[in-house]
């Protein structure tokens, strides 16, 4: 049933099945788990159904654009998902312990105050978008890809990023945190001085994600490093050139903006050189898998 599914949709189906064993054994706690349950059966089918018509040969062109951007899709509905998992299998959170390590690596002081000295209108704006960069870059890496035709280096930078997404929700799992705009408010002593724009940005962040225990590691972070390490190492100099000022800057704004701790973007950095290291082995071992050769991460012309 799953050969010559391409390693990534196995990737997928692997990681909405381990979901689905979480969710099924954390059913009691779980005021609406029978239909969370459903859902990851049905992501699972709607998958192999998508990929294997996209990868026959004589697949339409429709079915291949749309397996080809799937996960724009795929992933922001398996982050929410979470949301509905989450609160109800954990008693508490870990965000006294990450309080703690940022207390310790800044010699008594929490990086966010110490921040309140730099506050600027200006500077909120240019860090806020700098923020919501993350959302359009993967893409833009993807299309740049397909437009040049690079169809196997598409494949194996959707796989890498993929990953990366996959390993960061695990860690939301296992060290559930809201970050520190929430824990540490009663700490700070100004706002930052958000203009009407980015109060309403942030507002609409907000309504849009139902999970909101994504504090560790950063996936911000992670995400954006890999897709400015994919774009370099395919020799993309132009994306290169735009996305290293837009990381650098998503970078800092996720500890300035309090949405992390710095010790959750330094899990993110950690995280990015894991998703490097293990992705073409893995790639590799589900290619294997699927029936396709260790080198074939794309479909027949």
């Amino acid at each position: 049933m799953l050969r010559n599914i391409k390693p990534v949709d196995l990737l997928s189906i692997m990681f909405i099945a381990c979901m689905a064993v979480v969710t099924l054994f954390a059913l009691p706690r779980l005021p609406h788990g029978s239909l969370l349950f459903a859902r990851y059966i049905a992501l699972m089918a709607v998958l192999v159904i998508i990929s294997r018509t996209a990868g026959h040969p004589d697949g339409a062109k429709w079915a291949r654009a749309l397996h080809a951007f799937l996960p724009v899709i795929l992933i922001p509905v398996l982050f929410n998902s979470m949301g509905d998992l989450i609160p109800w299998i954990w008693p508490h959170y870990f965000d006294e312990l990450l309080i703690t390590i940022d207390f310790s690596l800044f010699g008594g002081h929490h990086p966010t105050v110490l921040l309140e000295r730099f506050i600027r209108p200006w500077l909120t704006t240019i860090m806020q978008f700098a923020y919501i960069s993350y959302y359009p870059m993967t893409i833009v890496l993807a299309v740049v890809l397909l437009v040049k035709k690079k169809e196997t280096v598409f494949n194996e930078a959707v796989f890498g990023i993929i990953l990366c997404f996959y390993l960061s929700y695990i860690g939301y799992l296992l060290v559930p945190a809201v970050g520190p705009r929430f824990t540490l408010a009663h700490l700070q002593t100004r706002d930052l001085a958000a203009s009407p724009l980015v109060i309403a940005l942030q507002d609409t962040l907000n309504t849009l994600e139902n999970t909101k225990t994504d504090a560790f590691p950063s996936g911000h972070t992670a995400v954006a490093l890999m897709t400015l390490y994919y774009a370099w190492k395919f020799r993309e100099r132009v994306l290169v050139a735009l996305l290293i000022p837009s990381v650098a800057g998503l970078i800092v704004s996720t500890v300035y903006l309090r949405y992390h701790y710095v010790i959750d973007v330094i899990a993110g950095i950690a995280l990015t050189v894991l998703t490097v290291y293990l992705a073409r082995p893995l790639s590799a071992l589900l290619s294997r898998a699927a029936g396709h050769p260790a080198d074939q991460l794309h479909y027949p012309s």
